[in-house]
């Protein structure tokens, strides 16, 4: 698998602060944690975010508008920079995603341009593969206004792959979550 982009948004209202930066499984920050796991299963790992706030400094894909929060412009501002090729998107807070559900996801990449997870409660747009070719489509549908990439998947050929449990799913919204999260990572 070649390239995983771990989405790095901003400030939470949940949260009061940026979650992104926090401290996590020993690393400085939560989006450290995330590109040395991936670094394990992918060529190239990258960080999309807004500007560069990382320290020590990561591989950025930067937001095309930085004034601007829409899940739409950041797919778009990533697979812009790639070409014929699926690329694994996965938003920082979600630090419990294992190898064994991305080689699953992976397995469908052939037949679908975008590929995600689905456990018994929600589809998980933002984690999954993504092929570069939708990036017209991404930026279509933000010029139109349209950020939830729902109607993305429903645009083009999407594959909900299914996985009992939603642990490895599990992602940071606030103060309680990111507490849970850390006992979590101990176990």
């Amino acid at each position: 698998m070649k390239t995983c982009v771990i989405l790095a948004g901003g400030k939470s209202s949940r949260m009061g602060q940026d979650k992104t930066l926090l401290p996590f499984g020993g690393f400085a920050t939560l989006t450290h944690f995330q590109v040395h796991k991936f670094a394990q299963i992918f060529e190239r790992v990258f960080v999309s975010s807004k500007f560069d706030k990382f320290n020590p400094p990561l591989r950025l894909i930067k937001d095309l508008k930085e004034a601007e929060f829409s899940p739409m412009l950041a797919l778009y501002s990533i697979l812009l920079n790639f070409k014929d090729e699926h690329v694994f998107i996965i938003p920082a807070d979600m630090p419990f995603l294992s190898e064994r559900t991305i080689k699953e996801l992976f397995k469908f990449t052939g037949e679908f341009d975008m590929v995600v997870p689905k456990d018994g409660e929600f589809t998980h747009s933002l984690c999954g593969f993504f092929s570069a070719n939708l990036a017209q489509k991404a930026k279509e549908l933000y010029e139109k206004n349209e950020n939830k990439i729902g109607i993305l998947r429903s645009l083009c050929r999407c594959k909900e792959v299914g996985f009992k449990g939603s642990k490895e799913f599990f992602n940071i919204n606030d103060p309680k979550q990111y507490e849970l999260a850390l006992k979590m990572s101990r176990q």
